[in-house]
């Protein structure tokens, strides 16, 4: 039997997480009142329980107070009754537009700001975060990828690290992107632009891709920072981040980092032990402005 309790930040995604989750066999009950968890884990338990897939939702709404979870998963874990937490996050930014976009009111802010809802939240889940098996930041992520990921932990049994990577193009005259961790300049690579028959055309274009990486800059380029990935990853993980947001610019955003940003992602999506998305931030921006 697997059992699974979905929590974390109101706002990152755990009902739709449920949902995906009930689409993929599992047997879902959303917001148990906490002083019911032992009986219910009792009743998974039991040898005439058919039951083998179960995802439980936990959560602040309602009121819920969490004062007493923590003693009631220590006596899980006292009883040997066996547990995955998956804990489910975003950025506070990130959680204050969902809000705004949805017009609801966060569970804990009252008739407050949103933002001191989602700290007070945060003080109160912390010790959830800390017990996680897995730590998800959706931040980031598309609908899509969210369940490639639950379906690669839940349905396909792969091992998963926490790690979420966003490899990013971008163009510095649009300005350098806030959220990045690792920034490349690839200013200095031939640009495509000064090529008629290229200039309108993208780095997603095999075209444009030979042309940047037909020369021994750009090959040369993308080994070293290959290589640097596969040094810096695994100590990322180490270290217990789970977002790392590679970005990698040119003039406009729209020709040559937008190739490498294309080779590196090919390269980490290869790699099951962390998840990888693509994101091209300027890539339409140049041909905005011209009909402008």
């Amino acid at each position: 039997m697997r059992f699974v309790i979905v929590t974390g930040m109101s706002g990152a995604g755990k009902s739709t997480a449920l949902k995906m989750l009930e689409d993929m066999g599992y047997f879902c009950v959303d917001n148990l009142p906490i002083p019911l968890l032992p009986g219910f884990a009792r009743m998974l338990e039991a040898p005439e329980s058919s039951m083998e897939k179960v995802a439980l939702g936990l959560d602040v709404r309602g009121g819920q107070d969490f004062s007493g979870l923590e003693a009631n998963l220590k006596e899980l874990d006292e009883k040997g009754v066996k547990y995955e937490v998956l804990f489910l996050d975003a950025a506070d930014d990130v959680l204050v537009k969902r809000y705004k976009e949805t017009r609801r009111q966060h569970p804990l802010s009252g008739s407050g700001r949103v933002d001191t809802g989602i700290a007070k939240e945060r003080e109160k889940i912390a010790f959830l975060k800390m017990r996680a098996t897995y730590i998800m930041d959706t931040s980031k992520m598309l609908t899509r990828e969210l369940r490639l990921e639950l379906e690669k932990i839940f349905v396909e049994g792969h091992s998963f690290c926490n790690l979420f990577i966003t490899v990013m193009s971008f163009g510095f005259k649009y300005g350098i992107p806030q959220d990045a961790d690792l920034v490349f300049d690839v200013r200095f690579l031939p640009n495509p632009y000064y090529i008629d028959t290229l200039r309108e055309k993208t780095g997603n274009d095999p075209e444009v891709q030979d042309y940047v990486m037909e020369n021994d800059k750009g090959r040369i380029f993308l080994e070293k920072l290959k290589d640097l990935m596969e040094f810096l990853i695994p100590n990322y993980i180490l270290e217990g981040k789970n977002q790392l947001v590679i970005a990698i610019g040119c003039t406009g955003g729209k020709h040559r980092s937008v190739t490498l940003a294309n080779a590196l992602y090919h390269i980490l999506e290869k790699e099951e032990s962390y998840g990888v998305r693509i994101e091209h931030r300027d890539i339409e921006k140049d041909s905005i402005t011209k009909k402008k």
